[in-house]
């Protein structure tokens, strides 16, 4: 497996949406800041949406593994604004800008990346630090999950869908005698007969490529054994921020992880799930944003009143 270094179609692809990205927050006509969050030795790029008339309440809108700002405000900012809630969007490490501009990569750790952001929004003018809530999209559950079980200051929070383990999304498709391999610790085996069997598959081998370059990983087993440090079944029932977790029918990446995380926080979380009846199945409810933002605001007003 090669190594996953810049990739000359991706970057020149990730600057020409990112510019339209930046063409729409320069051209609409809402209030947004774009602001840098203090991190480590640098800053975080993120944009600050503020409610017309002062929102109550600031929402935090996590990505997901490989969504842009664009899509995470279609799917969310844009209904948090009109419910009169300030929103910010962000690049954390190893997303969007972070990975194609810096190569920085995704870290299981997300309570240090949250902390920060929660901090910096606590001291803006016009935030309120008791009412900062955070919503994580489709592996943005996880970041989410994992930072609030040590980040206890979100107000509330919300995982679409509800994960626990990032890594079943990639095992599931790789064949238990392979798993055994990597288990025994063979790993150049496992990755000898990885390999052997992508040549057969050229889209499968593209894809895992594209999905193992945020992790920063070179092999077929290097990849695996990261993606299963990204898990909150260890640290979840430490959580006690309130925790809404949506669960769609027909979850095809990580099926029955909202009901394991659920029962990981059983004081704190509230279930609310989206059925195939109503067009809103699948993975993060494609077919019904609208819905989704109706009844996860609803829950948010409810908490926050």
């Amino acid at each position: 497996m090669a190594a996953l270094g810049a990739s000359d179609l991706l970057v020149p692809t990730f600057r020409k949406q990112h510019d339209a990205w930046e063409h729409f927050v320069a051209h609409t006509s809402t209030g947004v800041d774009k602001v840098a969050i203090p991190f480590e030795d640098g800053a975080l790029p993120g944009w600050f949406f503020r409610a017309s008339g002062g929102g109550a309440t600031t929402l935090v809108l996590v990505n997901g593994s490989d969504g842009s700002l664009a899509s995470l405000w279609g799917s969310a900012g844009a209904a948090a604004l009109a419910r009169g809630y300030n929103a910010l969007v962000f690049d954390g490490p190893g997303q969007q800008s972070q990975l194609f501009e810096k190569n920085t990569c995704f870290r299981p750790d997300w309570e240090n990346v949250l902390t920060p952001v929660y901090e910096y929004l606590a001291g803006l003018d016009g935030v309120d630090s008791e009412r900062i809530a955070v919503y994580g999209i489709s592996q943005g559950g996880y970041w989410v999950a994992r930072a609030i079980s040590f980040e206890h200051r979100f107000a509330a929070a919300i995982t679409d869908p509800g994960l626990v383990d990032v890594s079943t999304s990639w095992t599931s498709h790789v064949p238990k005698s392979l798993l055994k391999l990597l288990d025994e610790g063979q790993l150049e085996k496992f990755d000898e007969e990885m390999g052997f069997g992508m040549k057969f598959s050229p889209d499968t081998a593209r894809t895992w490529v594209f999905r193992a370059r945020p992790y920063g990983t070179s092999g077929y087993a290097e990849t695996i054994e990261a993606v299963r440090r990204y898990t909150v079944a260890d640290v979840a029932d430490q959580i006690t921020t309130p925790l809404l977790i949506l669960s769609p029918e027909h979850e095809q990446f990580w099926p029955g992880q909202a009901d394991q995380l659920a029962s990981l926080t059983p004081s704190v979380s509230t279930v609310m799930r989206f059925t195939a009846a109503e067009g809103a199945d699948e993975h993060c409810q494609p077919l019904a944003r609208t819905l989704t933002a109706q009844r996860m605001y609803d829950w948010l007003d409810e908490h926050l009143a």
